[in-house]
């Protein structure tokens, strides 16, 4: 076999995986938040049989989709400038942290049924938790910091204001739009960071 047959081999599996774990993706932001495998085979045009020659079992392919999820969100993480206003930052910081949330939503929603019984997903959503607690310490550091023998306790109240339950909570239980569960959350952050 040349090695021209074997790149394109390599690169039709590609483009075959990628298109699995896009439909998974797809139909979690549709609600469908356990699709079968026979569904997602379909939606990816491909043969149930082929899905599981690449992904051997149910929690590669949901490696495989948190790994998605992930990078989507890395994508829409950004520095927020630690010397701006105290004001400044809870915008900056409310406004991308909305993004990556309703971002989030579908993959939240779905995981949720399934992170018991799934070590994929209970790493992706520690992952998650990670990052949030990176984005919060490297905006409000000065914060946290002044705050000296309570830092702990203001970085857990800063993270379970601004985390995915938190979130849901506020979008799903009570039914707010994303505008007005947004003004409870810079709200939250500037009462906690000001107090």
């Amino acid at each position: 076999m040349t090695e021209r047959h074997s790149d394109g081999r390599i690169a039709r599996g590609e483009r075959t995986r990628d298109a699995i774990v896009e439909a998974h993706a797809g139909l979690l932001r549709e609600g469908v938040l356990k699709p079968t495998a026979k569904v997602i085979a379909e939606r990816a045009g491909v043969s149930l049989r082929t899905l599981w020659l690449n992904f051997k079992d149910l929690e590669t392919l949901l490696e495989a989709t948190t790994a998605y999820w992930l990078d989507a969100d890395a994508a829409l993480r950004r520095p927020i400038d630690p010397d701006l206003p105290l004001a400044d930052r809870i915008d900056r910081y409310c406004t991308q942290r909305v993004s990556r949330l309703e971002h989030i939503a579908p993959a939240a929603r779905s995981s949720a049924l399934g992170e018991p019984f799934s070590a994929a997903l209970q790493r992706s959503r520690h992952e998650h938790v990670e990052r949030a607690l990176q984005d919060l310490d490297a905006t409000f550091g000065r914060e946290l910091d002044e705050a000296g023998t309570d830092r702990t306790v203001l970085a857990d109240a800063l993270f379970a204001a601004s985390s995915w339950p938190a979130w849901s909570s506020l979008r799903d239980d009570l039914g707010l739009d994303a505008d007005a569960a947004t003004a409870i959350l810079r709200t939250t952050l500037t009462r906690l960071l000001r107090a």
